[in-house]
């Protein structure tokens, strides 16, 4: 079954075109990752998917439009008044008020538990009372995902939810989200390569269109044409590969595949 299928979908900020007749479908258990260059359309879709802003075109989510009550949402940036007087757990504990509640409605202890196991889940326990003035940029972001895991969609949108976030701590998330795929299907907007390599089954590559859709397999023609340009990569020391090994081109004493000029470094690992 598709969890998510769009159809000829178009997206206009004032007069500017953002998105243009898109069509992807999102199997049941997909873990897709969403790349792409910046203004390249990727937050505009998990917006649009999300029913956060206006668009022509088709979306359904689990074969129905606007089936927003299994989704899970967790946007670059939070609108979450730092300032506001409300501690880590408060804020986790709000993800079970998503569905109305009478008025003298009362969390219950196997809510606490659950979500203190989330916290765990994500290394932040032992910020459960601090409030969220007093969170790092990461642990903030740590935080909103916590809570969107805590409204226990079937289908989570994630857009860059490892921002602000060192890569070690990176890693972590990619390996909590590798877990939860196991239950649930999983669209996330990254800038990270390293998640290519270790967590998406699929990619979908938009520079305004669908440029590519399919495994997790980057070449030169795939990132020209996102990218308009011909572009390098170049790593330092990351055990992960997102394009296939280079050959060494003895003619000209380079190295390259598929055309795509490689730069040696001592540490090179991803061609």
């Amino acid at each position: 079954m598709n969890v998510v299928s769009i159809q000829n979908l178009n997206v206009y900020y004032a007069q500017h075109q953002a998105l243009k007749n898109v069509n992807l479908e999102v199997e049941e258990g997909a873990f897709l990752g969403i790349l792409g260059p910046n203004g390249g359309g990727k937050s505009t879709l998990i917006k649009a998917v999300a029913g956060s802003i206006p668009y022509s075109g088709t979306i359904k989510i689990f074969g129905a439009p606007r089936n927003f009550s299994c989704l899970g949402y967790m946007p670059q940036s939070s609108d979450l008044n730092r300032k506001f007087p409300i501690n880590v757990l408060e804020v986790c504990m709000s993800a079970y008020l998503r569905k109305k509640r009478h008025f003298f409605y009362r969390y219950t202890k196997a809510m606490h538990e659950e979500a203190m196991e989330c916290l765990c889940l994500l290394g932040i326990e032992h910020l459960a009372k601090r409030t969220i003035a007093e969170l790092s940029g990461g642990e903030f972001q740590k935080l909103l995902l916590v809570r969107t895991i805590l409204t226990d969609p079937k289908l989570l949108l994630l857009d860059e939810p490892t921002a602000n976030i060192d890569p070690r701590s990176s890693e972590h998330i990619f390996e909590v989200l590798a877990g939860l795929n196991k239950k649930m299907t999983i669209i996330m907007v990254t800038h990270d390569l390293s998640a290519v390599a270790s967590c998406v089954k699929s990619i979908a590559c938009l520079s305004q269109t669908l440029i590519y859709h399919g495994e997790p397999r980057l070449n030169a023609d795939i990132l020209t044409k996102m990218y308009g340009c011909p572009i390098d990569l170049i790593a330092h020391g990351h055990p992960h590969r997102v394009l296939p090994y280079h050959v060494h081109d003895g003619e000209n004493g380079g190295c390259c595949e598929m055309g795509l000029e490689h730069r040696r470094s001592e540490a090179d690992d991803i061609l």
